[in-house]
């Protein structure tokens, strides 16, 4: 008799849960490793989940308020517009792209002295203009698609009523706007980096992002778009959207992305996990 044929085993999905036996050493030594962590280690970790608990009762909050009897739906409907938002950083971490605000990440390469000061603002300068064109592009597609004129034109006030808004707000809350939104871009863009599958990325996009847009928390990128789609849609009527006042919210929003993302997210993270691992010398980065 013919011997019988082994059979193969398959590999364990990486998405199998790990079995109670398992679990429960990974307990034990999570455990030893946070009983040993530094102080400065375990001060910045905590700080850190203080945080995120906060920003999650705020998304919460947002997201429970029933508004006024003008607008009755008032959190749910900032909450299904943060789930829509989405799709932007899903477009770009999926589908491969350059985000200058996600790229503010490049600061925990900067101080490992990976990359030099100069590489940095290369990168972010070059991004920046890139993601200019192409809100900026798609903004006047956009207007010349005539998609303003959806639902008798209530599209276009919704424009209009945004990029008014945005130009409202005072240099300190435009700041701290900003400060907020790119803390949330860029930790979902680090969540990502834990991700295994496209639906994982998804996921991990997902809560953040729609926390950002439902707090109204201000985006630079895509106020690159917001802004200049009011100032087409204002150009022609008697109360034109100020271009100063828009130049002057991107710069602020800027800025404030900028630190929310490098200060907040990226060089905590490099102090937690990576200053002992600083590099002599930064590595040659391009021309």
């Amino acid at each position: 008799m013919a011997a019988s044929p082994q059979l193969a085993v398959s590999p364990v999905p990486l998405f199998d849960a790990y079995a109670p036996a398992e679990v429960a050493k990974r307990v034990r030594d999570i455990g030893v490793a946070k009983a040993a962590a530094s102080v400065p280690t375990m001060l910045a970790l905590a700080v850190l989940a203080g945080a995120f608990i906060a920003l999650g009762a705020l998304f919460f909050t947002v997201t429970i308020t029933a508004g006024s009897a003008q607008s009755p739906h008032f959190g749910l409907i900032r909450l299904a517009g943060g789930v829509t938002f989405s799709l932007g950083l899903i477009l770009v971490v999926v589908g491969g792209a350059e985000l200058f605000t996600g790229n503010n990440l490049l600061a925990m390469a900067w101080a490992s002295g990976r990359v030099t000061t100069v590489h940095v603002l290369r990168n972010w300068g070059w991004v920046y203009a890139g993601n200019l064109l192409g809100a900026v592009g798609t903004a006047v597609l956009v207007w010349l698609a005539g998609i303003q004129t959806l639902s008798d034109g209530a599209v276009g006030e919704t424009m209009v009523r945004i990029a008014r808004a945005k130009v409202s707000l005072d240099p300190i809350t435009a700041l701290a706007r900003g400060i907020l939104c790119n803390a949330l871009v860029c930790l979902a863009v680090w969540l990502c980096m834990a991700a295994r599958s496209v639906a994982d990325k998804i996921l991990a996009i997902l809560f953040p992002i729609s926390a950002f847009v439902a707090c109204g928390f201000e985006h630079s990128v895509a106020n690159l778009y917001f802004l200049p789609m009011g100032l087409l849609l204002t150009a022609s009527g008697a109360a034109p959207m100020s271009f100063a006042g828009a130049a002057a919210n991107l710069a602020l929003v800027t800025v404030g992305n900028i630190l929310g993302g490098t200060l907040l997210v990226a060089l905590v993270y490099w102090s937690v996990y990576l200053r002992q691992d600083r590099a002599a010398k930064p590595e040659p980065g391009g021309s």
